[in-house]
């Protein structure tokens, strides 16, 4: 019935909920398959087919086979899934915060300046005080820490 109402789980990216949703997976099992495809890139494991999750699982595909119908099996690049190397607004220099896309010689010296009011708390504290637009903003999501 799932499966006409267009329910869809990505085998490579589903979450323990997501999982959940599959009659017949425990708890244990949910969290057993969302750890292998949540690690580091050189320790992930990549599912291809409904072989891969029966063997995981330890079970007989014949058991399991019913999924097949809403698991879908995607290709992820391992290159994509690199994570940017994040940046410390409370520590890093004006030239190093011009490493990260958006920010300019004037916008990291004024991250710099600004800073010496105290340190950042968060994402929104940043935005405030150097009252940056949401366009930007959006584009530092990904590329500092706090």
């Amino acid at each position: 019935m799932a499966a006409s109402w267009g329910m869809r789980i990505d085998a490579n990216t589903a979450s323990v909920d997501d999982w959940l949703r599959l009659p017949g997976l425990s708890i244990h099992q949910a969290r057993s398959l969302t750890n292998l495809t949540s690690q580091k890139v050189s320790q992930k494991v990549s599912f291809t087919c409904i072989e891969d999750i029966a063997a995981a699982l330890g079970l007989p595909v014949q058991q399991i086979r019913p999924w097949q119908v809403i698991l879908q099996f995607c290709y992820y690049d391992a290159a994509e899934a690199l994570e940017p190397q994040k940046v410390n607004v409370n520590t890093a220099t004006a030239i190093e915060l011009t490493a990260v896309p958006a920010i300019d010689t004037f916008l990291g010296r004024a991250i710099v300046h600004y800073r010496q009011s105290g340190p950042y708390k968060d994402l929104a504290d940043l935005q405030d005080r150097l009252r940056l637009t949401s366009e930007v903003t959006v584009e530092l999501l990904h590329y500092l820490k706090f």
